[in-house]
């Protein structure tokens, strides 16, 4: 069914949640998480990735050496992973559009167009003024290598310190974790594109593919994708999640929902594609 649908759509819409990401291997706890960060879980007693993003250090010595190690390990020292890489073969030759709310670059690595990608929630890569005293966004992986190579003991030097080169402030990750967020024009831009794809492709057949969306951020793609689909009935919608795959009654007969493995099932998509229509 999922095969047909992509064959029969005039456009694709991809959503993107965490559980994505999980699936191209970029798990935040577990042996990956012990692995990288036994030192910070001896010392703070940090149980994940992501709670750990929320974690008061001390100092910023200490913030920036969890930091650039968590953004070393998910933005640099890493490939595209194979879910990504599948989905990317699946959906090149299409006319598509990717809404996610990771900020791990996948999509880019992946081979994903630059101009067929929002991401809302903002990206690894980029720094900004913790307080948004401008609304400009810096590239930091010269700076995140060199404060994984020399830190010790769970700290950074003082010299190595990001400061707004504005306000002399402290700067933050490019990450939507309170309203200083920054939204730059090339976020904008992105946002435009978003909504003009849409707009151009309501009269046609849309699919909308949803992976790995929970429920933490369900207002930027999850409901939207219900609210879209229940009020156009040219649409379809596939939601493949490991534990939170359902639609709402609107829309069940226009939808197909999978509990399990976003990278096996996209693998078995991928293999499948050039094949006869199957239920899938």
């Amino acid at each position: 069914m999922i095969k047909r649908q992509l064959k029969q759509a005039d456009a694709v819409v991809i959503g993107a949640g965490a559980g994505m990401s999980a699936a191209a291997g970029l798990t935040y706890s577990g042996e990956r998480f012990e692995k990288n960060f036994r030192d910070f879980i001896s010392r703070y007693e940090i149980q994940d990735m992501y709670s750990a993003g929320f974690y008061p250090f001390p100092t910023q010595r200490e913030k920036w050496a969890y930091w650039s190690r968590h953004i070393y390990i998910n933005r640099y020292d890493v490939s595209a992973g194979r879910a990504y890489q599948d989905l990317y073969e699946l959906v090149k030759d299409k006319n598509y559009f990717v809404l996610t709310t990771n900020v791990d670059h996948q999509f880019w690595m992946s081979g994903f167009e630059d101009h067929r990608i929002f991401a809302t929630q903002g990206d690894y890569g980029l720094f900004q003024c913790a307080k948004a005293c401008h609304l400009k966004l810096y590239s930091n992986e010269s700076q995140v290598r060199d404060m994984v190579k020399v830190q010790k003991n769970c700290k950074i030097p003082v010299s190595m310190i990001p400061k707004c080169p504005v306000c002399g402030g402290e700067m933050e990750v490019n990450l939507r974790k309170s309203r200083f967020f920054v939204e730059d024009d090339k976020w904008h831009q992105a946002a435009e594109r978003y909504q003009s794809f849409l707009q151009e492709n309501l009269d046609k057949r849309i699919l909308f593919v949803e992976l790995g969306v929970g429920m933490n951020t369900p207002g930027i793609i999850k409901f939207p994708f219900w609210e879209i689909c229940s009020q156009h009935q040219n649409t379809f919608y596939v939601c493949i999640n490991l534990n939170e795959a359902w639609a709402p009654g609107e829309i069940r007969d226009r939808s197909v929902c999978i509990s399990g493995g976003i990278a096996e099932i996209l693998r078995q998509l991928k293999e499948e594609n050039n094949g006869p229509d199957t239920e899938a």
